[in-house]
């Protein structure tokens, strides 16, 4: 659960040129209010609400609600550009402003994307400033023929533009005209009552050259969204946060899909109409199926609301789910050490190793080796923390080695992290020892490369926690500090802090490799409830050692056997690879064709021809074994 503490605000007490409006807002009246009035209740999947019977609102919670702010200021927002409605700009405004007004306690009711056009915008500004606290716009505001909205805005009120004194002072000293008619001074050219807000950040000494305007409720903002965004952090809390009016929010996260609570919520929303619950379903979510917002002015209740939401739905859907764990990552690390006693001597020692790493080597001799799988996941959030440790102001250094035919998701996964993690990623085509060259002429100072290797990978049985590369290999330090973990280490940690992972890991593949050799691990397939395959996620592998892709390998190596002989489950070659045995009995069920059994002997169809994928599996001391127990049937050539 998370709990948000918020402050709603309004622009009255900044402008006051607002006064005169305060009449008629008064006259929109609460939304609070109204809410109270018809009793609204809470429709699944959204984030809004419908009447219900008065009869189900107790005395208790209308004591509460009657107790209440008298207003939420409100915001209207409209998106001007020819460009947003062709499509050949992307609207990231609406994405930062909704955020950033939510977070002051605003509540944005409605939000308009119209054309370059003065009598539409000023018709949209209008509307919009009888109905809603603020009214902000972008985009609009510059020196062409389609920027038009400071004239629009003017019209909205029956004004005119003038050139304003001190826009006309700063355009002619940087744009060297004095000409009024001249495209620059067009920017010079404000509706007559406009109110001039210049952006101040004196922690750091900023304050911004060209001002935002505002016409009595409307606040005209740029386009461009970064000119956007930095008008609106210097000047967002002092024209729209109004101090001392407390804002709640509480979040659960569950793992049961919408529609099986959506009865009990309903009756919790009917319960609380002063709070206000939003429903968010999540198909493909690693960690939960529905998201419930719950939001009040009143903290009492909305604890009540929570308790009661609680008490009512099934106790083992509710997950204590976070959604960012990466910003600061010791805290969630020391949370997961104490609430996890298996997983304290492995994270200890790969920190323990990772310690030593950063003692030995300089922030740009450091380099992870990252490929977006479960084990490089691991080292990396764990790199990560010691690098915010060690070096806080330095962003660590990354390789990403790509293959032919790498599933999608993983690019876009490994994309993902470096974004999360904010990376300085090189991304080179493989293979590995040609990148490992290429990355030391672009980065000839890296010495050491913190690699996601464990002991069960293959070929690396005798590694050790720092191996120098061989002698025919670019020099480098390969430290591997989750060498002793096991594969249910990994997902322990993982899960554990709730780290986003490839999606891949969720449909059955237990080990990424390329799309030509890797399959789901068959130990992981189930059906759905209308009886289609499906595969559960990697995490819920119980044979531990049946994680590789060389045995899915094998798997369609039998699948496809044309020349084939039988292989006695006898004794001796039962001690071939138990693992293997195990791998091969489930064959049985899914490939009937491919497994017979009599009695307590059972025969196994394989390929005479693939023995040697045996041996370069690590099957090579038994091989002999298996040879030894082969039987040709007789109408075979």
């Amino acid at each position: 659960m998370e709990v948000l503490t918020r402050c709603t605000g309004g622009l009255l007490a900044t402008h006051s040129i607002f006064s005169s409006f305060s009449s008629s807002l008064a006259t929109q009246g609460s939304l609070i209010a109204a809410l109270l009035k018809i009793r609204l209740s809470f429709l699944p999947g959204r984030s809004f609400w419908r009447p219900v019977s008065s009869a189900m609102t107790s005395q208790r919670h209308q004591d509460v609600a009657d107790q209440l702010p008298d207003s939420i200021p409100t915001a209207g927002l409209i998106i001007i550009g020819d460009e947003i409605l062709k499509g050949q700009t992307q609207d990231t405004n609406t994405y930062f402003l909704t955020r950033k007004l939510h977070n002051l306690g605003v509540k944005v009711k409605r939000i308009s994307v119209i054309p370059d056009d003065v009598q539409t915008i000023a018709d949209e500004v209008a509307a919009f400033s009888k109905q809603f606290t603020f009214v902000l716009t972008s985009g609009g505001i510059g020196p062409t023929h389609d920027d038009i909205t400071f004239e629009g805005v003017a019209v909205a009120f029956g004004e005119k533009v003038h050139p304003h004194p001190m826009l006309v002072q700063f355009i002619s000293s940087y744009f060297k005209t004095d000409d009024l008619s001249s495209p620059a001074m067009k920017m010079a050219h404000i509706p007559e009552s406009a109110v001039l807000h210049f952006g101040e950040d004196k922690s750091k000494g900023i304050k911004s050259r060209y001002p935002i305007i505002s016409v009595r409720n409307v606040t005209v903002f740029p386009g461009v969204p970064h000119l956007l965004e930095r008008a609106f952090e210097l000047l967002g809390k002092k024209l729209f946060h109004t101090p001392g009016m407390e804002f709640c929010v509480r979040v659960v996260y569950l793992t049961a899909d919408e529609v099986s609570i959506a009865s009990l919520l309903n009756e919790v929303v009917a319960e609380f109409p002063s709070v206000s619950f939003g429903s968010y379903p999540k198909l493909f979510h690693s960690y939960y199926k529905t998201k419930i917002t719950l939001e009040s002015l009143n903290t009492e209740i909305l604890k009540e609301a929570e308790q009661c939401l609680r008490s009512k739905l099934p106790r083992d859907i509710f997950i204590d789910y976070k959604e960012d764990t990466v910003t600061s990552p010791w805290e969630h690390i020391d949370r997961l050490l104490l609430s996890s006693p298996s997983l304290q001597t492995p994270i200890q020692e790969a920190l323990d190793i990772l310690s030593k790493c950063f003692d030995r080597y300089s922030a740009e001799e450091i380099c992870i080796c990252y490929n977006g799988g479960k084990d490089c996941l691991v080292v990396l959030h764990l790199a990560y923390a010691m690098m915010l440790r060690n070096f806080p102001n330095t962003k660590l250094q990354a390789v990403y080695i790509t293959e032919n035919k790498v599933f999608p998701q993983v690019t876009e996964f490994v994309q993902q992290s470096i974004n999360r993690y904010d990376l300085d990623c090189e991304v080179i085509p493989g293979p590995m020892k040609g990148a490992l060259c290429q990355l030391l002429k672009k980065r000839p100072k890296i010495k050491a490369v913190i690699m996601g290797t464990r002991c069960s990978d293959p070929y690396s049985d005798t590694l050790e926690f720092f191996s120098a590369t061989d002698k025919d290999w670019p020099p480098m330090m390969r430290v591997n500090a989750i060498l002793n973990w096991k594969y249910n280490n990994v997902w322990d940690f993982i899960r554990g802090l709730y780290l986003p992972y490839c999606s891949l890991y969720d449909r059955g593949y237990t080990s990424l490799g390329s799309q030509d050799n890797t399959l789901p691990n068959p130990l992981l397939e189930t059906k759905d409830r209308i009886g289609q395959v499906m595969y559960l996620p990697a995490y819920q592998l119980k044979q531990y050692n049946m994680e590789r892709k060389e045995l899915q390998h094998l798997h369609s190596l039998f699948k496809s056997s044309s020349t084939i002989c039988f292989i006695s489950r006898t004794a001796t070659s039962l001690l071939i690879h138990e693992s293997a045995i195990m791998y091969f009995l489930h064959l049985e069920l899914t490939f009937p064709p491919i497994f017979e059994s009599a009695g307590t002997i059972s025969h196994l169809t394989y390929n005479i021809n693939t023995l040697p994928i045996l041996q370069s599996a690590g099957f090579a001391n038994t091989l002999s074994s298996v040879a030894s127990d082969v039987q040709v049937p007789g109408d075979l050539p």
